[in-house]
């Protein structure tokens, strides 16, 4: 016999003969029986039906196969590497962006200092006025050593806009300057010579840098040690200036500044190579890159530009 009616008998299970009449016991099923149409045969989903569709916005994804489901993928409404659809935020899509970037800013550097030394080159008034006022090289020196210095030592000057792109302007036309006046003493045939070794030479290391599985980003202390090498030997230089040592360093400075490219070239690339600059610093790329263009084009042809001097003296 049962204790109570209210419910099932605390041991013992259910009675042989089935429930007892009365039908369930209370707490049992809900006063509205089943629902129309019975339950699916599957059950329910374990997180449920999505909600009924509304007009106006609807969340993504909806409507899309459930898990486990034929043609369920996970990426539903997401795009490569779950990102938004259409917008593409990857390390490398960011990373080609910059290298973009840089080198837009770099060919515009290039193309102003190659129209000052072609003024200088070919105009005669220009050359002239040069020859008059020497002071002017010197003003330009102290601008182009201000701007490196504030550009190379404050993050906020290279990476603020538009202060970044002021101050990469004015240092530009300053070295474009000095290189201008320099170019003026010197024989077109010597300067245009200069000017194809450096393009040629820069070619081939910036596709070499972008091809070879070599990672020189982690020879930033020796690159060190040899620009000190070399500025001593600079110094020697000046006191015993003879051909023998002036070539000597002129070719030592190419290599150096040359393993300096593709140094700078790999830092901006990043990816696979142990350091990399990071894509905020685009000024402080294209700088550095100018650089080293710069340098080759004054160390490459240096003994070529002393001999044409000392010929038209």
């Amino acid at each position: 016999m049962y204790q109570n009616q209210g419910g099932y008998p605390q041991q013992g299970g259910y009675p042989p003969g089935g429930y007892p009449q009365g039908g369930y016991p209370q707490g049992g099923y809900p006063q509205g029986g089943y629902p129309q149409g019975g339950y699916p045969q599957g059950g329910y989903p374990p997180g449920g039906y999505p909600p009924p569709p509304q007009p106006g916005f609807q969340p993504a994804g909806y409507g899309a196969p459930a898990y486990g489901d034929a043609g369920y993928s996970p990426n539903v409404g997401v795009g490569e590497d779950g990102e938004v659809k259409g917008f593409d935020f990857t390390e490398q899509s960011i990373r080609k962006a910059f290298i973009r970037k840089v080198y837009s800013i770099l060919m515009c550097q290039l193309l102003v200092t190659m129209g000052f030394i072609a003024l200088f080159l070919f105009h005669g008034p220009t050359k002239a006025w040069a020859a008059r006022n020497p002071w002017m090289f010197w003003v330009a020196f102290a601008v182009v050593f201000v701007c490196l210095i504030a550009m190379a030592c404050c993050d906020g000057v290279r990476r603020q806009a538009p202060m970044n792109f002021i101050f990469l302007a004015i240092f530009t036309v300053a070295e474009s300057f000095l290189l201008g006046v320099t170019s003026s003493v010197y024989d077109v045939g010597a300067v245009m010579m200069a000017v194809g070794i450096t393009a040629g030479v820069c070619l081939a290391l910036t596709i070499f840098a972008f091809q070879t599985r070599w990672d020189f980003t982690t020879m930033g202390g020796v690159l060190l040690c040899a620009t000190v090498v070399l500025l001593l030997f600079g110094i020697i230089a000046i006191f015993i200036p003879r051909n023998n040592i002036v070539t000597v360093y002129a070719s030592l400075g190419a290599l150096i500044f040359s393993m300096y490219l593709v140094y700078d070239t790999q830092l901006m690339m990043g990816g696979k190579h142990k350091y990399s600059i990071s894509p905020e610093e685009y000024i402080f790329a294209a700088l550095n890159l100018y650089l080293d263009i710069i340098n080759i084009f004054l160390y490459i042809p240096d003994y070529h530009w002393r001999r044409s001097r000392l010929g038209n003296e």
